[in-house]
């Protein structure tokens, strides 16, 4: 590093995870939002015909978003091991989930949900993938090329 170079340091994986999830919050909530403007939606809506046209099913949707929002929380405040267990799964889960939401929601009005879709991915994909590299501790890292050229 030589003088002038901006200062950098490094961000623990509890606040990767953490600001992980708050983006993929913002997503699910802009996604939602943005859907109000689709032809019919607020119609649907005021009459009771859409998806999520019974009490159970409202709450199924209203648990499925709570796990992300929670998961901004917890991944600051549990301890390592239940953290990490938590975020991996929840990770590989909101991605499958995710997957199969944009999927089914091809369509000239909904691109913009399969764009938000595929950003979602990418941010459960890699929260999946902090977790599960999560460092040990006393645990040194192996370098292939300096194990070979070390012998």
């Amino acid at each position: 590093m030589k003088t002038g170079d901006l200062q950098d340091f490094k961000v623990n994986v509890k606040l990767k995870l953490s600001a992980l999830w708050a983006a993929v919050t913002f997503c699910y909530l802009y996604g939602d939002y943005f859907e109000l403007y689709v032809p019919k939606k607020v119609e649907g809506l005021l009459t009771g015909a859409n998806i999520l046209d019974s009490p159970t099913k409202l709450s199924i949707a209203a648990f499925l978003l709570l796990i992300p929002a929670l998961m901004v929380c917890l991944s600051v405040i549990l301890r390592p091991f239940l953290n990490r267990i938590l975020n991996i799964f929840f990770g590989m889960f909101l991605t499958l989930f995710v997957a199969l939401v944009g999927a089914s929601s091809i369509s000239v009005w909904r691109s913009f949900y399969v764009f938000y879709a595929i950003v979602e991915i990418c941010l459960t994909s890699l929260i999946v993938k902090y977790a599960w590299q999560w460092e040990r501790v006393g645990v040194e890292k192996i370098h292939p090329a300096k194990t070979r050229s070390s012998q």
